[in-house]
Order: structure tokens, then sequence, then C-alpha cells
């Protein structure tokens, strides 16, 4: 990993691989995948240069990547079981009442047209269209730490209806075209069915634009803070104006200038400024306009759609914005570190029992830090 762990460190390391090779081992019909699946996560947790077949099949002592590759495309083992228990750990490990559910993307580069769900489409990760796969993923912060919780692979309409690659790439039959959105609904409700809960939930404009998962949250109780564009309408009391509109007639009184947080530079200072509308509904919930300023670069605004109970801070709602940015910190860190974008299968189901090893390796890496943070340093002398 980027920090090199203490020999207790690397003791501690192997113990919690150990625990979760024990309870995710009864997802696994026979001993051979379970010991080899212990080993693929000892190996993203390694310093290796790289974590693709070859480099972890030598970490585990093969002479070839075929036994790698038989974990990932034809062991019998259950990957969506594994990934249940996932979400049940981080609950246990790091849920505070607190806790954040944050929905994000990520694009995997990739040459050729043959892997599942390739093709030239955006990516947020390269800025620009590019020939890729594209991973929705829920992620979970809390004061414990942050890490990714589960995943889903987008399959854009033409793969969903392209009945030869779908059987090349192994997709399976139920699979049907499902946007974005969509997806991130798909796993906030394998989340709550886990016992995973959380105060607040935040995610891009992608997710804020739409409607339908506005709505999906409000019907299912989550308070939410979501990024809408510029365009987006709201009605004002008076007329359905676009927000960027409604930010510009703001009184100066208005702003509060807060920091969200440390970044690679320092604090992450902006002018934020919070404006209630409409009434509070029946469950006492309200709906507010949140809206972030460069402090530098006044036209440089991002606005949001914040609806949870009404006597609800600013400061809070301007935590939970801010807390967007956890989730691209834990694809850094699962691509940098844990193996993430490294993977290379071609099929559904290798990606998905890729992705799923990642995440754990990456949620293993949060919980050991979140227990050492809480460990009292000892003095010089023996004593704490």
């Amino acid at each position: 990993m980027s920090e090199r762990p203490t020999r207790q460190g690397v003791q501690q390391w192997a113990e919690e691989v150990e625990a979760v090779g024990q309870r995710i081992g009864r997802h696994f019909a026979r001993s051979e995948p379970r010991q080899r699946a212990v080993g693929y996560l000892r190996g993203l947790l390694s310093d290796a240069q790289r974590k693709n077949g070859w480099q972890l099949a030598e970490l585990l002592g093969d002479t070839t990547p075929d036994g790698v590759q038989h974990l990932l495309a034809r062991a019998d083992w259950d990957a969506n079981a594994v990934r249940d228990d996932l979400l049940a750990y981080v609950q246990e490990n790091l849920g505070t009442a607190d806790g954040v559910l944050i929905v994000d993307e990520t694009g995997f580069l990739k040459k050729g047209m043959k892997s599942c769900g390739v093709q030239r489409q955006y990516s947020g990760t390269a800025g620009r269209i590019e020939n890729c796969q594209i991973g929705v993923f829920l992620a979970y912060a809390s004061g414990q730490g942050h890490t990714l919780i589960d995943r889903e692979l987008y399959l854009p309409e033409a793969w969903a209806g392209d009945h030869q690659r779908r059987l090349e790439a192994g997709v399976p039959p139920e699979v049907e075209f499902a946007t974005k959105p969509q997806l991130g609904q798909r796993m906030l409700k394998r989340a709550w069915q886990q016992g995973v809960t959380a105060a607040w939930l935040t995610a891009d404009t992608v997710y804020g634009h739409d409607g339908q998962f506005r709505r999906f949250l409000e019907a299912n109780r989550q308070p939410y803070v979501l990024a809408v564009p510029a365009n987006q309408l709201l009605f004002d009391g008076q007329s359905r104006r676009a927000v960027q509109e409604i930010a510009a007639g703001l009184p100066p009184q208005a702003w509060q200038r807060i920091s969200v947080g440390a970044g690679t530079k320092g604090p992450r200072w902006y002018d934020w400024a919070v404006q209630p509308f409409g009434p509070v509904d029946e469950r006492g919930w309200r709906l507010w306009l949140v809206v972030r300023r460069h402090p530098q670069q006044p036209d440089e605004q991002a606005y949001y759609f914040a609806r949870g109970p009404a006597d609800t801070r600013s400061d809070v709602l301007v935590g939970v914005a801010g807390a967007r940015w956890r989730v691209e910190e834990c694809l850094e860190l699962a691509k940098g570190d844990c193996g993430l974008g490294e993977y290379e299968v071609r099929t559904w189901t290798g990606w998905q029992r890729h992705v799923t090893l990642s995440l754990w390796a990456l949620a293993v890496v949060v919980v050991i830090r979140s227990r050492v943070a809480k460990t009292p340093r000892r003095k010089k002398g023996g004593r704490s």
C-alpha cells in the first residue's frame, strides 16, 4: 500500500484478511477457490507495482495466471453474496448515525470492443469521450472513514440490444438496459436491505437532474443533497425559474464562507448560500436550494437541491454537499492501491468478481486505518 505498515501492522492486515476469508467463505462451493480468493485479496493489498493477472498469480505462487482467471471466470462462487457481506461489514465497522451515502461513476479506459459494456462514451475520469467501460459505485462516508460498498457495470443501450455481444460477454439474460440513476437505485435498495443506514445521500448532476431518482429517495425517506445543473427549474413561489437565475438574485447577506474539508492544497473554502423554498411537508421536511460559489471566481458556481428535516442547519447541508469529494478519494485509492482498474477480464462475471474483491480490499484498508486512529498511542516509557 502507499503507506508501508509496521511489523505489527502487517500482522493486523493478515489477521483481518483471514477473518474476511472466513466471513465470505460460505459463498464458495469448494475450498480451493475460497483460498485463492483470500490470496487474491492479499495480492490486491500488496505493494505489487501492478495488480494484473500475472502479478497476482506470481504472488499466489502460480507459474501462470490460469488459476486467477479460473477464479474470476469459471469457479463456483457468488460475487453478489460476497458483496452483500461487504455491505454488512462496512455498516458494522464504519456505521454512524450521521453517515452519508454517495453515488458516483468512473470510467475504465479499454482497448478494443470486446470488454463487456465498452464503447466510446463520456468518462468523467478522463474528462472527455473515450473508449471505456463505466462503473457506477455506491460509497459510504462517516467520521470513522469512507469506502466503496457496491458496484454496477453500466451496459449501454447498444450493448443491451446486441444479442451476439451479450452472448460473447456472458451478460445474463435478465440484465436489461438501465440508466445510471436506475443503477444507483438498485444499489441503494441492496444497501438498505443489508442494514446500511445513512442520515443523508449526495450525488452529482447525473442523479440530481433525474426527477425519478429524487422521488425514489423521498419515497424511501432518505434525505439528500443532490447537485443539479444550472438550468434546473425550481418554483420560487411565483414561477418556475432556473436555479442559476435564482442564485443571481440572492442578497449579499445570504452568503457564508465555509470550508468543506481539507484538499490536497489545504482547506476547501467556498462561499455558500442556503435558501429554503416551499412549505414544510407533513413529515416535517422541506426543500432548500444550496449554492456553492468560488471565492475568487464568482461565476464558477454549483447548485444543489436538498430535502430533509426542516430543522437541519445550513452547515450540515453544506457538509453533505462537500462529502461528495470523498467518493473521488475512494476511487483514487481503489484504483491506485487496490487494483480496481487493473483487471484483464472481458466478461460480465469477471468484472463483477474482480471489482467485488477490489472493494473488499479497499474496505479492509479503511477499517484498519479507522481502528488504528482510535487506538491511543503509547508514550515513551510504555504508558498510554
